[in-house]
Formats: structure tokens, sequence, C-alpha cells
């Protein structure tokens, strides 16, 4: 499994994850990449789940054909504070979630 915490989230989310193969889309120079050209990068270089706050990505890519599992973490705010308390449920999906699944992680 390798990880892609998308630029919506805090960098700092990635120290959570510290034990799992993750990688920024900053650290991976695709800053500013649009959701369809990212997923296709994502693929090519070996990436399986995005990990992002980004709730419209389930209506605007086919996750099927990417072949991209992804997380959307859903919290009052995008902030590290509000999106800690998603970690649990968050490693919890990372075991289960299958390529082209979408699981969306919230406290409501």
């Amino acid at each position: 499994m390798r990880i892609l915490l998308d630029e919506c989230l805090p960098k700092p989310l990635k120290r959570e994850f510290a034990d799992l193969d993750i990688k920024t889309v900053g650290e991976m120079g695709w800053s500013g990449t649009k959701n369809g050209a990212l997923l296709k990068l994502m693929s090519e270089s070996g990436f399986t789940i995005l990990l992002t706050s980004d709730r419209n990505i389930k209506y605007e890519q086919n996750l099927q054909q990417a072949g991209i599992a992804v997380i959307v973490m859903v919290a009052s705010t995008n902030r590290l504070v509000d999106l800690l308390s998603l970690i649990p449920q968050v490693r919890e999906a990372l075991i289960t979630i299958a390529p082209g699944e979408l699981i969306e992680i919230d406290n409501y």
C-alpha cells in the first residue's frame, strides 16, 4: 500500500501515518495538479490510495477506471486539530479499502 496525501490536507498529518509508505503531493512535485491528472500520476507511480478532504472527487472522477482507492476525511475544517480524531477510522479503512473504492470518514 502506497498512500498519497492530497494538498488540501495539512502536511503535518503525514506524521500520523509515519509507519506507512506515505508521501505528500508537494513531495512528489505534483502541487496544483488537477484530480484527473493526479490519479493518472498516482497510478503510474505505484500509489494505491489517495487521502483527501475533497468530497467532490467521487462525482468528478472514475475511480474504478483509475484503480485508485480514496479515503475522504470530513471534519469541520481542514486544520490538523480537527482531523486528528479521524485517524483511528482512517487506519481501519486502510486495512479494508479496495482499488476503485471511496470511503468517507467523519465524526458526525
